[in-house]
């Protein structure tokens, strides 16, 4: 009887090879040549069968597939305490090869990326009589179960082009975190990226993860438990960079892809699944691979909620506010207030039914909290059934919370636990959107750890942040050429489309500005309040305005108008020059202000 899984795998194989979608990667010339039709799927089990469709044994350079491996070896090597000095476990948002490095420290976000995986190559030593080099390719091969080889013109042609990974080790040199010359890392890490092997090595690899380390074809035990398990940690959060968030929602098992284009994905105690197909998505992901991963996922119920459905948790993810602010423009110290406090504030997003062991989970994140954390987001929007247990269990770790003097914060827009915290002491904050939540949290945080100066109700023109760069007489040269404006509650300031009007200088009030959704509803992206300033970004988009901004409540404003602007740059060239370096500089931190809450906005 033919198997109905090689059966369906031919199906799906014929069906997702019609995808014509994405490129070939040609940033490394030695790989640009490939055949794009290329495309093989290769399933492994612990138990070491073996099913595979298509190209699964033409071979490829491994690429950003080798980071897990190096970094579980690294992990053997020192221990996870050693390893966790030099590169951190958080998921960065970014793309595999962005600087994405710790403030003061330089420590990377984590070892998928090029800086942690830079790192973790680095912390490799010789041992045995074999070199940095051999020992991780004596991994890589072990894991795979046969002798793995490099290809030298794909190495020499990653020496010749690999700038910004030259540029990365550089820089983690400046830092420490690469202790000696990075020119050795930096070659052994070119080296790893251009071994070479095929869809059934990847799927094997994978299957050896899945086994706790163990490979199920030779039966060697490649690195134990602790290694494995910290290792599929990293992978499930940070392994596809920056649509980590997309594949651990639709796939939901860790993964790895590389530029070479292959794929791989672990379901741990059951299988290992890799994908070879070279043109590549916007992330650097196998356009085949994606859509393969996604189709087993869903079709055999591998996502490891359905396979491993028993106590599940109903934790969806967890990270401290400075990781997600709330958009509001502040200025320069209530900024550093939460930047020094932003880690009091904790949001937990929570996901599913909270049943008995979904509830369980969510009250042992609750109790292993730190206990530098005053403010808990419980944010309650994916939340489907809630039995009685969940709301008895949460209503006494509300209890337990405010025992130690922490805040629990709800975002619960359905009114999910309404009932529950209906007649306790005092209230419960509760909002209908995770922005809100965050703007109440770091209000709290700013008054409790800042002063008057931090969350000013008025301010003069002259006090402005964006302004703050410029000596008070050219402040006040300035503000002599604003006119005084006065909007009430609700008043439409901007509109979407508007010519540019001019740099709006808040004195008191608070603006919000938003943009149309792809439903027609409004999204708010930000709060602007005294001190702040709106419009000038609208130069930077053909002079058109691109949101629009209201009013909320009663606002006062300075404005620098663009006939003023245009009279400035006539009349005094050197203020007009210092105007502009002022607004640049308030508006990349604007800027950064965006792109964090648009990557939790996007996981929304």
């Amino acid at each position: 009887m033919d198997s109905p899984i090689e059966n369906y795998l031919q199906r799906i194989h014929r069906e997702i090879a019609e995808l014509k979608d994405g490129k070939p990667y040609s940033t490394i010339p030695a790989m640009a040549n490939v055949d794009p039709n290329n495309f093989g799927i290769c399933l492994t089990t612990v138990d070491g069968y073996i099913y595979e469709i298509g190209d699964t044994r033409d071979e490829f350079s491994i690429q950003s597939i080798s980071k897990p491996f190096t970094y579980g070896l690294a992990l053997a090597d020192l221990g996870m305490e050693a390893v966790d000095e030099k590169v951190d476990v958080e998921p960065s948002g970014d793309s595999f090869n962005e600087i994405s490095l710790a403030e003061g420290t330089g420590r990377p976000s984590n070892a998928m990326i090029n800086a942690g995986a830079l790192t973790a190559t680095s912390l490799i030593k010789g041992s045995g009589g074999n070199g940095r080099f051999k020992r991780i390719l004596n991994t890589y091969s072990a894991f795979a179960g046969r002798q793995l080889s490099v290809n030298n013109e794909i190495y020499e042609s990653e020496l010749k082009h690999g700038h910004r990974n030259r540029a990365l080790a550089h820089l983690l040199r400046s830092f420490n975190i690469i202790e000696d010359d990075p020119t050795p890392v930096i070659e052994d890490y070119f080296r790893q990226c251009s071994v070479l092997v095929n869809c059934l090595d990847l799927s094997v690899m994978a299957a050896t993860l899945a086994n706790s380390g163990r490979n199920p074809l030779t039966n060697r035990q490649v690195l134990e438990i602790g290694p494995i398990e910290r290792v599929l940690s990293v992978m499930t959060t940070c392994g596809m960079y920056d649509d980590a968030g997309a594949w651990i929602s639709t796939v939901g098992m860790p993964a790895k892809s590389g530029v070479g284009g292959g794929t791989i994905a672990v379901l741990p105690g059951q299988v290992g699944l890799a994908v070879y197909s070279p043109p590549l998505d916007e992330h650097g992901s196998s356009v085949r691979g994606m859509a393969t991963s996604q189709r087993l996922s869903q079709d055999m119920e591998l996502h490891f909620v359905r396979a491993a459905r028993t106590g599940k948790s109903a934790i969806r993810s967890t990270y401290d506010i400075s990781a997600s602010p709330s958009g509001i423009r502040r200025n320069d110290e209530a900024m550093d207030i939460l930047r020094d406090n932003g880690h009091r504030a904790r949001v937990i997003e929570l996901n599913g039914d909270l049943l008995f062991a979904g509830t369980e989970s969510m009250v042992r994140e609750l109790s292993s909290l730190d206990t530098t954390v005053e403010l808990v987001i419980l944010d309650l929007r994916r939340v489907d059934e809630v039995a009685d247990v969940s709301l008895r269990l949460l209503a006494e770790a509300r209890e337990n919370l405010v025992d130690d003097d922490r805040e629990l914060v709800l975002i619960d827009s359905d009114g999910t636990l309404a009932e529950t915290f209906e007649d306790v002491d005092r209230d419960v904050p509760t909002f209908d959107t995770r922005t809100a939540a965050v703007e109440w949290c770091e209000n709290r945080l700013i008054a409790k750890y800042g002063d008057e100066l931090c969350l000013p109700a008025v301010v003069t023109v002259t006090d402005c942040p964006a302004l703050s760069p410029l000596t008070a007489a050219d402040a006040s040269a300035l503000a002599d050429r604003m006119e005084q404006r006065e909007y009430d509650d609700g008043h439409v300031i901007r509109r979407v489309g508007q010519r540019f009007g001019g740099v709006y200088f808040i004195l008191s009030g608070k603006i919000t500005t938003s943009v149309p959704g792809p439903t027609g509803d409004r999204v708010r992206l930000t709060t602007l309040s005294a001190g702040m300033t709106f419009g000038e970004l609208a130069l930077g988009s053909d002079d058109r305005q691109e949101t629009t901004v209201k009013a909320e409540g009663a606002v006062r404003v300075m404005v620098l108008t663009a006939d003023a602007i245009s009279h400035l740059e006539s009349e005094d060239p050197r203020l007009a020059v210092e105007l502009w370096k002022a607004l640049t500089r308030d508006a990349y931190t604007r800027v950064d202000l965006y792109l964090r809450e648009t990557a939790v906005r996007v996981r929304d």
